[in-house]
């Protein structure tokens, strides 16, 4: 790639693999009962390039979140996408997507395309899939467990914390420090994985730091995906829609604080586990 413009190698990339994933091209449309749809015009994406006059260098280095300078590097247009060339010969790709079109898994397969493309490909290796119908509910709705992240709860501190009031910092947890949570986890919980394991620790520790009453309900909800969940499988391959649900764990503050991690670490297990029955709830909803 050395001597080609990055700008005009991504922007015939995406236009090239927008063929294939043409519903990116269109408009999305609400329609009865606010029910979105779209609207497959072909007028494409919004296209934006820039110049900076700086290094990947001054980025800082481990670059990690919170990104330095982001909203500068995002043009802020609902669906845009866009490449700033960096004075270093580098440079850095921009995109913006409505979640209803697509999820994280769904995107990174998109964007996998797009590099295929850029490559010299003809076709991306994994085909595009839009049966959004395969997400239907069945008729009528038959939920076989309960699902308490469908619940309401009241807005307060130990709930969603405004963004402002919020530091930003990242942490890593490299082999020592898995090992020494690993020793704090009963025998018949030493299987589980290492997100799991991290998950726990982290909802009792944002729940120590909180310190709400101790009889307040804490809960933890994590995003669940879909794919390869079911056997035989229920979304097929190449499918780029939304196919995640959100399930939830909820225990009180005390018991938190007082029990051992495993506890926390069970009901994060069963949380995973309990994404069986995302199609009986209609999983449609986020994949119109």
């Amino acid at each position: 790639m050395q001597g080609k413009d990055p700008v005009e190698v991504i922007r015939e990339a995406l236009a090239e693999t927008l063929v294939f994933y043409y519903p990116f091209a269109g408009r999305l449309r609400e329609g009865h009962n606010r029910k979105l749809m779209v609207e497959c015009t072909g007028e494409g994406i919004l296209f934006i390039e820039a110049d900076a006059d700086v290094t990947l260098e001054q980025f800082g280095d481990p670059l990690q979140p919170p990104f330095p300078c982001l909203e500068e590097l995002l043009f802020d247009v609902p669906g845009s996408a866009g490449v700033t060339r960096l004075k270093c010969g580098g440079f850095l790709f921009g995109l913006r997507l409505n979640h209803t079109m697509s999820d994280g898994s769904g995107l990174a397969q998109f964007l996998t395309a797009v590099g295929e493309m850029a490559r010299g490909a003809t076709a991306p290796s994994v085909p595009a899939v839009w049966e959004r119908y395969v997400l239907n509910a069945r008729n009528p709705p038959r939920v076989t467990c309960t699902h308490r992240e469908y619940e309401e709860i009241a807005d307060n501190k130990a709930t969603i914390i405004p963004p402002d009031d919020m530091a930003h910092r990242s942490f890593f947890f490299g082999p020592s420090e898995i090992s020494a949570l690993r020793k704090l986890i009963p025998p018949h919980l030493s299987h589980c994985s290492t997100f799991e394991i991290l998950t726990a620790c982290l909802w009792i520790c944002r729940t120590i730091a909180l310190q709400p009453d101790p009889t307040a309900e804490m809960r933890i909800i994590c995003l669940v995906n879909a794919r390869g969940k079911f056997n035989p499988p229920l979304l097929p391959r190449g499918y780029y829609g939304n196919g995640f649900g959100a399930p939830a764990a909820v225990a009180t503050a005390g018991e938190l604080f007082k029990k051992p991690i495993g506890y926390a670490l069970e009901l994060g297990k069963a949380l995973f586990y309990s994404s069986r029955d995302l199609h009986s709830v209609g999983l449609e909803t986020s994949g119109t």
